[in-house]
């Protein structure tokens, strides 16, 4: 299906909003999101189906109602997802930060795979709460970071550019891992759609053939087509999208700011 004209597309949102009006699924104030931007997010993930994206909503104002048992905005409002007592530890084995912005002013998103270590990072937090933490960053992408670059930009920006790192990554620790990775695809496909504008995985090893036979099994074909996967002569790619200075020098950029990127205490700005 073809993506509908600019003018179809107001239509859509339109008659998406109603259908929510009429069946009591959007109030104002509502966290998820009652702006257009929000809406349309909703009706790509479902191909413009109004059935399927109305079905989509109502399924994650549930979850958002029940997840860790108090709901999303209790979760989110009583821990900051970047500044935790166990934040260090959890970044020193499971690194991903946010890092300025590519070219188009949609906020980098690095993650170090090479980097995580299950076993030591649930010495330091349990898995329930490291859950939590996945949960309530995803959160604050569409309650913080988006509306901050945004702003930022003088524009809407469409979502965020995500680079996965795999240098140093082997099949041990995707082992360890594999549950937590297809448990996030899941709950960001379910209830942040259509987030993530570009995606690099970049140093991909020989081993990672066996690894993606099994991840592109839990992606949506449309995330799966954002998708590049990229050896080590990604550095030529990335600057095609990412102006030198905002790409830490160790993916082939100019930047040098502090403590990987000097970004990852750094919290968005709220609205």
């Amino acid at each position: 299906m073809s993506p509908p004209t600019a003018e179809d597309q107001a239509a859509l949102i339109k008659q998406f909003r109603q259908r929510l009006v009429e069946e009591d699924l959007i109030h104002d104030g509502d966290t998820i999101g009652t702006d257009d931007w929000t809406l349309v997010r909703f009706l790509r993930a479902r191909q413009y189906d109004l059935d399927a994206a109305t079905t989509m909503w109502a399924t994650s104002q549930e979850w958002r109602k029940t997840i860790g048992g108090v709901g999303i905005d209790e979760l989110f409002n009583a821990e900051d997802p970047y500044d935790y007592p166990e934040r260090e530890k959890v970044f020193d084995y499971w690194p991903m930060w946010f890092h300025k912005t590519d070219k188009e002013g949609r906020p980098l998103n690095i993650q170090l795979y090479g980097g995580i270590n299950m076993p030591e990072l649930y010495k330091h937090i349990t898995p329930e709460k490291f859950w939590h933490s996945i949960v309530t960053t995803a959160e604050s992408i569409p309650r913080e970071v988006m509306p901050a670059a945004s702003r930022e930009a003088g524009k809407q920006i469409d979502g965020t550019f995500v680079i996965v790192d795999l240098k140093g990554f082997g099949l041990t620790q995707f082992w360890q891992m594999r549950n937590m990775v297809r448990d996030s695809f899941q709950m960001t496909q379910d209830n942040y759609p259509e987030m993530m504008a570009k995606f690099f995985i970049i140093n991909a090893p020989y081993s990672f053939t066996t690894i993606w036979s099994v991840v592109k099994l839990w992606i949506a074909k449309e995330t799966l087509a954002k998708i590049d996967i990229l050896g080590s002569d990604y550095k030529s790619v990335l600057l095609t999208h990412i102006d030198p200075e905002n790409l830490p020098e160790s993916m082939g950029g100019t930047c040098r700011c502090e403590d990987v990127g000097g970004c990852k205490w750094k919290k968005p700005p709220r609205r």
